[in-house]
């Protein structure tokens, strides 16, 4: 397989040159398709917010329509791990918290995604991560250690994957972490005897990036061929960028090390999916130019991006009815570092695009109100800011209005892997911008956007109106 290759043209360039091969075997591409393509659409958890399980498996499906026409086959979603650390970066890109919730979230992204069937023209392969446990890693720390009982993992964290594989999920991505000391690309436990035993697995397990050769600093392993034979025989069938099977493998099974039985089952694994999309058949049915040009960011799927984005919302507090804003107002004050931000509105693991167009909150409303609303704008602050020479020009125009609406939370880098944090509070200077816009006297709406849950109770306890609106994507300020 390739990693990172989008386009009809481009896959189907490279997929020309695999075909000159001695054995011909059709090339699977695969690509991180977390929420959206071309059109971008909330972050996961956001989506699960909305607890509406046909707008999320319309969002996969929109997504695979776009990735299949692109001449990519295969997402590394979804991330089906129950997260209840919100110190826990990758917490945006899961379900949340319930694991009944998400089991139904895993279902429906996993029908999203592989839609009638692998063979369709629009549909990809899923890939059901991170198997398993690594939401629980401890203090919220990524790649961290996990330490649980048995009760707790079967009882909470893996039934969302048992859901995935139910739904029919074609691959599954083995994880970072260890699990009570064995790292989850070695344990046999989980791979062997747990997916492909007592659940049936009928597909391949792909490892995470490089965590095969990870096993080394996790001193599990003393070298990557020690490595690739842990992770070989515990049932990880395809190596991620570790590099750890191509030089080794072949020398081990020489050395009688490990199994040819194994080498050939991890291969029929493989290649069975690559006859289920048709590859044998037609190495290059995906890569259409014009079935691209169709597909991507038509207008049916920016519509379905913005009511996944309405939906997503979540209204946390509205005093005296403050929202929706009336439509006679004349004088808004729109403010915050995030006001008229459009990359932090993509949110973390986006596709990214040249000149790509967002619509930030100053758009949205701007396109709202029309002429017959005057919007007064000011920064105030950045996001991570310890300075407050900005306040003086947010409070004059919130003086200015008659309803201010103050945009705070993250930049969209500041959730996702590797961002773990210890201090979840808003950041820099943001709630003392509220304190001072709150102090005018003026009604005061707070849009929170980040990708996890924030602290921030003094806004909580004091301003009327709060609506928590995540990262939402192509979509966001219309929404």
């Amino acid at each position: 397989s390739m990693l990172n290759i989008r386009g009809a043209k481009e896959t189907r360039e490279i997929q020309e040159v695999a075909m000159q091969s001695r054995l011909k075997i059709p090339l699977i591409f695969g690509l991180d398709v977390i929420h959206g393509y071309r059109v971008t659409f909330p972050i996961p958890l956001a989506e699960a917010a909305s607890w509406d399980l046909p707008a999320m498996e319309l969002a996969a499906r929109v997504a695979a329509r776009e990735t299949a026409a692109s001449g990519i086959h295969w997402t590394f979603a979804p991330m089906v791990d129950i997260a209840r650390d919100p110190r826990w970066g990758r917490v945006m890109e899961g379900a949340g918290e319930d694991t009944y919730l998400g089991s139904q979230i895993a279902i429906a992204r996993v029908k999203g995604f592989q839609g009638k069937g692998l063979g369709s023209l629009d549909a990809i392969m899923a890939c059901a991560k991170h198997f398993a446990a690594y939401g629980a890693a401890i203090a919220g720390r990524d790649y961290n250690a996990v330490d649980m009982s048995e009760h707790t993992l079967w009882e909470f964290y893996l039934p969302p994957f048992k859901a995935a594989m139910d739904a029919g999920a074609a691959t599954f991505m083995n994880s970072f972490n260890t699990l009570n000391g064995v790292p989850a690309t070695g344990n046999a436990y989980l791979q062997r005897e747990i997916l492909k035993g007592k659940w049936g697995f009928k597909g391949f397990v792909v490892s995470d990036w490089g965590s095969i050769g990870e096993m080394v600093p996790h001193g599990f392993a003393k070298d990557k061929s020690q490595a690739a034979e842990l992770a070989i025989k515990a049932g990880s069938d395809m190596d991620m960028e570790s590099r750890s099977y191509l030089p080794n493998l072949a020398k081990l099974v020489a050395e009688k090390k490990v199994p040819v039985a194994l080498i050939d089952d991890a291969v029929k694994r493989i290649l069975r999916k690559k006859f289920e999309l048709g590859l044998f058949e037609d190495p290059y049915r995906f890569s259409n130019i014009e079935r691209q040009e169709k597909e991507l960011n038509s207008d049916e799927n920016k519509r379905a991006a913005l009511t996944m984005a309405e939906k997503s919302m979540v209204l946390l507090k509205n005093e005296g009815q403050l929202l929706p804003l009336s439509k006679t107002l004349n004088k808004i004050a729109v403010i915050g570092p995030l006001a008229k931000s459009e990359e932090d509105m993509h949110g973390f693991w986006s596709v990214l695009w040249p000149n790509d167009k967002m619509v930030s909150l100053y758009q949205g409303l701007q396109d709202k109100t029309g002429k017959n609303t005057e919007l007064i704008y000011a920064k105030g602050c950045g996001v991570s800011d310890t300075s407050k020479a900005g306040f003086a020009e947010a409070i004059a125009a919130a003086k200015n209005s008659e309803v201010v609406v103050i945009a705070v939370g993250e930049t969209f880098d500041m959730t996702g892997e590797a961002k773990s944090k210890t201090n979840i509070h808003l950041p820099g200077v943001q709630e003392d911008l509220i304190k001072a816009i709150q102090a005018t006297g003026k009604p005061v709406v707070v849009l929170v956007m980040a990708g996890r849950p924030l602290i921030f109770n003094w806004t909580a306890d004091n301003v009327p109106s709060i609506l928590y609106t995540w990262w939402l994507g192509s979509e966001a300020g219309t929404a």
